[in-house]
């Protein structure tokens, strides 16, 4: 069976707080340790009420120096936000501090609406239009040091893997012809994976960091001891989903029985779509689901994400995918 990892918003549940987040993203990632996860990725959002994760950074510092084994990472940083000589320092740092167990992986969406991205970064001459040479600018400064030009202390000579993350096709464009590693963000875009995936496999170029294509898709999983308990789980996401898509993106939300089916159909379209890379339900569903999934897209790797309500359910969905894998 190929690795499974670990996506986490640090979601901020309703009644519940940030602190509260950080605390069960630290427990998740100390039990995905212990469970046998390949590697605990945390997401770069702005502005949005149900996400603790906006200082990425110092949130994978946190789990870092929670675990001892298991790779952390970004999934991924908004290069567009920010300056890549303060990525290079960031990141160059959490290398210094857990070596060999850190990951930044590179999307080139704001993670948030216009208005949020022109506070996050004021200089916008430097869009996503600039993210294939804000990469290559990041990939210098961790280049070993030549002796003249900015150099990013720490940073300057040190293995921070570099990975690229995608919705659409010009990420994995990019990815081959950087020869990085490509994540796709199938968890909730699922709509051009597959043209993705071939475009990125045909054009990849191998380069010192790798020798030959590695694809690593997002997927839901939604794991409980039943399919009907799996199902009441998913609606938390389901919920988020809807609100987010109306523009009032919100806390996440407890379980509601049969939410979907009470949705108008527009709505009810737009999550069987949106939400189609998923696995939901009792474990013999959730093994049948993940099998035909890595079948068909010959994934090398998956990053499971579970946006569950209950901290303690959440636990045990990654149990039930971590013991499928045996």
């Amino acid at each position: 069976m190929i690795p499974f990892s670990i996506l986490d918003l640090s979601p901020i549940v309703e009644g519940g707080s940030a602190a509260q987040s950080f605390a069960h993203t630290l427990a998740l990632a100390q039990h995905g340790e212990r469970l046998g996860f390949q590697r605990y990725w945390l997401a770069e959002h702005h502005s949005m009420p149900g996400i603790a994760s906006a200082a990425t950074a110092v949130v994978i510092g946190h789990v870092a120096a929670g675990t001892s084994t298991i790779r952390v990472g970004a999934g991924g940083i908004m290069l567009p936000n920010h300056s890549p000589l303060v990525i290079a320092e960031q990141f160059g740092t959490l290398e210094s501090l857990f070596p060999g167990r850190i990951d930044l992986g590179l999307g080139r969406a704001p993670g948030s609406d216009q208005a949020t991205a022109r506070a996050m970064r004021r200089n916008l001459d430097s869009d996503a239009d600039a993210f294939p040479q804000d990469v290559l600018e990041l990939q210098q400064y961790f280049a070993p040091y030549r002796g003249h030009g900015v150099r990013a202390v720490p940073g300057a000579g040190l293995n921070v893997p570099l990975w690229i993350l995608g919705s659409s096709l010009f990420g994995a464009q990019l990815a081959a012809e950087l020869g990085l590693p490509y994540a796709f963000a199938s968890h909730f875009a699922p709509g051009q994976m597959m043209d993705a995936i071939q475009i990125y496999r045909a054009h990849f170029k191998p380069s010192a960091q790798l020798a030959k294509p590695y694809v690593m898709l997002g997927f839901n999983v939604f794991a409980a001891d039943s399919d009907a308990e799996g199902r009441l789980l998913a609606t938390s996401m389901q919920q988020a989903f809807v609100n987010l898509r109306s523009g009032r993106p919100s806390l996440l939300q407890p379980p509601v029985q049969d939410y979907a089916e009470r949705l108008p159909p527009e709505a009810r379209a737009m999550l069987d779509h949106v939400l189609s890379s998923s696995a939901i339900g009792g474990p013999d569903t959730v093994a049948a689901a993940l099998a035909a999934f890595i079948a068909r897209t010959g994934a090398d790797e998956l990053m499971i994400t579970s946006q569950i309500f209950d901290h303690a359910a959440r636990l045990h969905s990654y149990e039930i995918v971590a013991s499928l894998r045996q």
